[in-house]
């Protein structure tokens, strides 16, 4: 492992501690930006930058580089293990080939993760923090979550097809970088064929939408064809309303990272039964019982 570590030039073995000063400087950039054409919000609308906000993100952001490198950490032990015992075959690291292989692969299940993250409430559990801005800019791209567990069981398979681990992060850090300026209100549709290929700011600004029409769509990282083979994909219509369906209302970060939990905590604890109590772990959020649905119907609505 030591040598396939040591076979990425040392530049590129963490792109996103590499990337974070530019980080910082887009999102200064873009504040002052904001701030200069703040006369042309549109009515209604919230500006494009809140201080308090934007501190909460940044700081969302800096615990979440700590954590990821534990889950970094845990994540390449394990996959080493399925690398040199399990796998039929190792790809050669040095070959342009698997780079691409690895890229290609992180960023297809990367789609199904982020896919499963919007669809089982456990998941959302440790995704909803990135949703919880109601703005929508660079600041809101380093708006991470702490648990990035069911990420490293998403790409398991690629260590396991001959896919060397190093190359698996490495393919999931040029992801991070990437999706970084996605998260834009400064930058329209472009071309055609890139808007057909490529995630941009118009197909990630549909996915942070909290509007029934873009709820649950657009989950491609760099890649949009995923979300057109597979049927979640949306064009921008409107400005999307940020934010989640119901907002947290706080800036403590501990409670943006944690307070789903305790509400499916809460919900289980209430449930009368098993199947109940497990449709609130495992199912979509904002599942409830047929008899919770029936019971918040009006009276008229039951007839």
């Amino acid at each position: 492992m030591t040598d396939l570590w040591h076979s990425i030039p040392e530049a590129l073995r963490d792109p996103v501690a590499l990337a974070m000063p530019f980080f910082v400087l887009f999102v200064l950039v873009e504040a002052v930006a904001a701030h200069l054409l703040e006369d042309e919000v549109e009515d209604g609308a919230k500006p494009a930058y809140d201080r308090r906000d934007a501190v909460t993100s940044l700081s969302l952001g800096a615990v979440s580089v700590l954590a990821l490198s534990l889950w970094k950490g845990l994540g390449l032990v394990v996959y080493s293990v399925l690398f040199a015992y399990v796998a039929p075959w190792h790809l050669p690291a040095d070959a342009w080939w698997t780079w691409a292989i690895a890229l290609l692969g992180v960023d297809f299940f990367f789609y199904w993760a982020h896919r499963v993250a919007h669809r089982v409430r456990l998941v959302w559990a440790t995704h909803q923090a990135h949703h919880s801005s109601e703005y929508f800019n660079f600041s809101t791209a380093l708006r991470q979550k702490w648990n990035n567990s069911h990420e490293l069981v998403a790409w398991a398979p690629l260590p396991l097809l001959g896919v060397p681990p190093a190359l698996v992060f490495l393919g999931f850090s040029v992801s991070l970088v990437y999706q970084f300026f996605v998260h834009t209100e400064r930058v329209g549709t472009l071309w055609r064929p890139v808007e057909l290929v490529l995630n941009t700011p118009s197909h990630h600004r549909v996915h942070h939408g909290s509007d029934p029409e873009y709820l649950d769509r657009n989950y491609g990282g760099i890649l949009i064809v995923w979300d057109r083979l597979f049927g979640s994909f949306q064009p921008e219509l409107h400005r999307p309303t940020y934010g989640l369906t119901t907002p947290v209302g706080t800036h403590n970060l501990l409670r943006l990272q944690t307070h789903e939990y305790a509400a499916i905590l809460r919900d289980v604890r209430r449930a009368p039964t098993l199947r109940d109590k497990l449709g609130y772990v495992f199912g979509p959020p904002g599942w409830r019982p047929e008899s919770a649905r029936v019971a918040a119907l009006p009276a008229t609505s039951r007839a």
